[in-house]
């Protein structure tokens, strides 16, 4: 069976509740389509977290990588098209805070997911969750790890399936941040979630 790595990160900013840490905790071990799960909490750390992600890379040699990330305010699940190398933004968990700042020094400026983000929107529709394309993934820790992932699997010619997919807040977070804004249900998530996997098995 092939080995599909999945991350997820811990909560950041004022998020009490991650809702991508309760998906990767529960689909950690778990078998779909052609896939075994296997599932990594990321720390919201620009130090720490391409170091996390790439050794989960080396140590699990996985046939396809997954990373999820928090996209608060967003309706829809949304697969990132590209990652683009910089780091900007709020303060990570460590309290450290990048302005302008490259992710690889002479680095690519970007990189395409390799993700079947088309099938996965057509999928998630069909299946009746909203989905579409982002052309941003920011510039925080998601699109930082997302062009880690990218950047680290060039430079060793592994050609897999790698990207990252945003997913909005969960009931929970929203009702603990006491803050308007979208949600989904968690188990419309974690169901959305599968149904990207599986899709990557077609």
């Amino acid at each position: 069976m092939k080995k599909l790595l999945l991350t997820g990160f811990e909560p950041f900013l004022t998020h009490p509740i991650n809702p991508t840490e309760d998906i990767v905790l529960r689909l950690d071990g778990a078998q779909i389509g052609e896939y075994e799960v296997k599932g990594v909490l990321l720390p919201v750390d620009f130090k720490k977290a391409p170091v996390a992600i790439l050794d989960a890379v080396r140590e699990l040699t996985p046939d396809a990588v997954l990373s999820l990330g928090l996209a608060a305010g967003r309706t829809q699940i949304t697969p990132e098209r590209i990652a683009i190398n910089c780091r900007d933004g709020e303060a990570d968990n460590s309290g450290k805070a990048l302005i302008d700042s490259m992710i690889v020094d002479g680095g690519a400026d970007g990189y395409f997911s390799t993700l079947p983000i088309r099938r996965f929107v057509e999928a998630l529709n069909e299946k009746g969750f909203p989905a579409s394309i982002s052309n941003s993934a920011g510039t925080y820790l998601c699109n930082n790890v997302m062009y880690t992932v990218l950047h680290g699997l060039k430079e060793k010619q592994v050609d897999i399936p790698a990207g990252f997919v945003h997913v909005p807040a969960s009931h929970e977070l929203v009702i603990d941040e006491k803050k308007p804004m979208p949600s989904w249900s968690s188990r419309d998530l974690l169901e959305a979630v599968k149904i990207m996997i599986k899709t990557l098995s077609m």
